[in-house]
């Protein structure tokens, strides 16, 4: 890198002193170059460079701009900025794509030299893992995601009991270390039969509770009580493990043995079960090696931040996320992972019409001391974990986190394609707000995620709460939880959140594995949220859900053909929980209303409710009649609101007579999702296969248990 120096003084001396300063950047670049458009250099990391030392040399205030040529660029580390990268409001520092170009940064290792033993299986010995211990937990192979080894192939070994041994229980709930062994019958045990004592270090279990998940490596297997020991943190006692919980195994040789499964072993061999049609001839095999891509990292507290610079145009590609020798503990939302671009105290950072993929974590996350920042016109998919998170999960009572400098604020999340993420940990959602206020999140298409569509607030309970007037307008979330996790929605809310406003979102396709599956769920402590005009339809357990909560309003919604119940509450207080006025109610299934409704103190009225299949309406177990004289719905209708279609998901009015008289408010729900060319459109529509294999789902989860949630 010494040899750049002299070269920028030399081409600083004939810049006009206000003129923008331009760098280049190729595939074919060198870092011997100049930067110049004839001289590119190879790397961001060398433009970054090259910026700096321009800074230091020229003193004056100058915007300046890194133009990526097309192409393929390999990372060799993340490309890290601090303060001293930063532009100003009139002078931002820019990272964009030439015209017309789509330049790629990838974080991974091509793996070839592939043989083909007399299974067919692939292999091939990887030096860094034989002499460096290099261990990786995923791998690509054509650029999808293949299967880590497991058992079983399909489905899931269920537990039969589970012991727990407290070690040290610690300060709080859940104990800081103990050891659980978990026990099967006796089937399900012989599929551990594999497991030699020489592979037992590697081997580990993924174990699917509530709206959890536990990654943990084992320490023993109990052949004669048919069990395995495993040690760690406590169990969660509001959430364990226990009789009926679905567990896989994964990461042994014995495992592999279904196309699209990979393992690594101790001894540095790469094995891998093609699928049809694949040699290791027509394939291209990665692994990532990057732990990050981007670190954007300034000091809020200190109010030394990074600020005005932005991407344009940027792929980044291929993120290792390590999976720990503690294995993964139940997190909600997946909050303790990291993201392959993380942004820290910093302010007017821009992410535009990127691409974030085939990641193990995280996509984007604006971190702590983040504010007046965008993410916009951007593909996020292939991710092991969620979309773009907000703020910090850690709470904290100390003045400087509730709203001092390291407060995340005023971010905007805006007509991004969110889409097939939980990968690796199913817990984690497409967009994510913690202790982050006035936001907007709207025009973004969330999509194939395990949990949870968007997520906001951090604060269970009545507690002092950061999440403050955040909106959540014109996203299309949809096909969210398939069969897996439990007590999950599309739109999922915590805490106070004054000033919130949930506002024409279009929702649907919303299941879970046993309870839940909400389009809006406000869950412990929920206060101060507006719900309105959002169109939710085709759920499992309502349009709506509140657990507990404070004067929430849910007005001017459709909620349309939940299976089990239209709108649920679960705790009654003594407050007002909230007001559910001016809505209109489809189902041909299920009950109207399900839960505390006895005894919740709420302002129910002016609603249609129209059951298309004609039988009675059970208002959690009163008639329509008995639920007036509770003093709900004094002004409200069995009536059909007239829809066009609704079966069909059309639910424009052909007439007004009705809606009408209740005062209902026709929106255009059709506005809802991503904005923008047909291209951009077409881009956010899942493929038939995921939409089919989700029905699917569905279809067998209530048929085979159709008493489940």
């Amino acid at each position: 890198m010494k040899n750049i120096y002299p070269i920028i003084i030399f081409l600083i001396c004939f810049l006009p002193l206000n003129a923008q300063v331009e760098f280049y950047v190729s595939p074919t670049g060198n870092h011997t170059n100049s930067g110049a458009k004839n001289q590119p250099f190879a790397s961001l990391i060398e433009a970054r460079d090259a910026i700096r030392h321009h800074k230091e040399t020229s003193k004056k205030n100058q915007s300046y701009t890194v133009i990526i040529q097309d192409g393929h660029y390999s990372m060799m580390e993340p490309l890290e900025l601090g303060p001293q990268d930063s532009g100003k409001e009139k002078f931002p520092v820019i990272y964009k794509a030439e015209k017309g170009a789509k330049p790629i940064f990838s974080g991974g290792k091509i793996i070839d030299g592939f043989t083909v033993n007399s299974n067919g299986i692939w292999e091939v010995k990887i030096p860094e893992s034989v002499y460096y211990n290099w261990r990786f937990d995923q791998l690509y192979v054509n650029h999808k995601r293949a299967t880590l080894a497991r058992t079983p192939n399909k489905g899931f070994i269920e537990l039969d009991t589970v012991t727990q041994n407290i070690w040290k229980q610690g300060q709080g709930k859940v104990a800081d270390k103990a050891e659980q062994k978990l026990f099967f019958d006796k089937e399900a045990f012989e599929s551990l039969s594999g497991i030699t004592a020489e592979n037992m270090g590697q081997v580990r279990f993924k174990a699917y509770h509530k709206w959890d998940y536990t990654l943990r490596y084992i320490d023993a297997i109990n052949k004669d009580s048919l069990s395995i020991t495993t040690s760690g943190k406590g169990m969660k006692p509001w959430n364990p493990l226990k009789k009926g919980r679905r567990v896989v195994f994964e990461n042994y040789k014995a495992a592999l043995d279904a196309p699209g499964e990979w393992f690594l072993s101790e001894e540095g061999i790469l094995y891998y079960m093609p699928k049809a049609g694949e040699t290791p001839e027509n394939s291209t095999v990665i692994v990532p090696v990057l732990e990050q891509l981007v670190a954007v990292k300034g000091n809020a507290s200190e109010g030394n931040y990074v600020e005005y610079i932005h991407f344009e145009g940027l792929s980044f590609e291929y993120c290792h996320y390590r999976i720990p020798a503690t294995g993964s503990e139940p997190n909600q939302a997946a909050a303790v992972l990291n993201a392959a671009i993380n942004v820290e105290g910093a302010r007017n950072i821009t992410f535009s019409n990127g691409e974030i993929s085939k990641i193990g974590q995280h996509a984007l996350w604006f971190g702590k001391g983040v504010s007046h920042s965008i993410v916009e016109n951007s593909y996020m998919h292939n991710l092991g974990g969620g979309g773009v998170y907000l703020g910090g999960f850690k709470a904290s009572n100390s003045k400087k986190a509730l709203g001092g400098k390291e407060h995340t604020h005023h971010i905007t999340v805006n007509n991004n394609i969110i889409q097939t993420g939980g990968q690796e940990f199913p817990a984690a959602v497409g967009v994510w707000v913690g202790h982050s206020s006035d936001s907007n999140i709207m025009h973004n298409d969330i999509g194939n995620f395990y949990y949870t569509g968007i997520s906001v607030g951090w604060i269970w309970g009545y507690k002092p709460s950061l999440a403050k007037r955040n909106r959540i307008a014109y996203n299309h979330i949809h096909h969210i939880g398939w069969d897996l996790l439990s007590d999950m929605a599309a739109i999922y809310t915590l805490g106070a959140s004054e000033g919130t406003v949930v506002e024409n979102n279009l929702i649907h396709h919303i299941h879970s594995y046993s309870y839940g599956g909400w389009g809006m769920y406000a869950d412990e402590g929920s206060s101060g949220i507006v719900f309105r005009n959002n169109l939710v339809y085709n759920t499992k357990t309502g349009g709506f859900q509140e657990n507990y909560g404070k004067e929430n309003i849910v007005k001017n919604n459709i909620l349309a053909f939940a299976k089990k119940y239209q709108m649920q509450c679960t705790i009654a207080e003594e407050h007002k929980s909230f007001t559910f006025t001016h809505n209109i109610v489809l189902f041909n299934e299920g009950m109207v209303a399900k839960g505390a409704w006895d005894d919740v103190i709420a302002e129910i009225d002016y609603n249609i409710y129209w059951n298309t299949n004609g039988n009675e309406y059970d208002f959690n177990k009163h008639s329509f009649r008995n639920w007036r004289k509770k003093g709900f719905d004094k002004h409200s209708f069995l009536i059909d609101p007239k829809f066009k279609n609704p079966l069909q998901a059309d639910f424009h009015f052909k007439s007004k007579k009705n809606y009408k008289k209740i005062n209902f408010i026709p929106f255009n729900y059709s506005e809802a999702g991503v904005v923008g060319d047909k291209y951009w459109k077409q881009k956010a529509k899942l493929s038939n296969s995921i939409i089919e294999s989700f029905d699917l789902a569905v279809q067998k989860n209530i048929i085979e248990n159709p008493k489940r949630g």
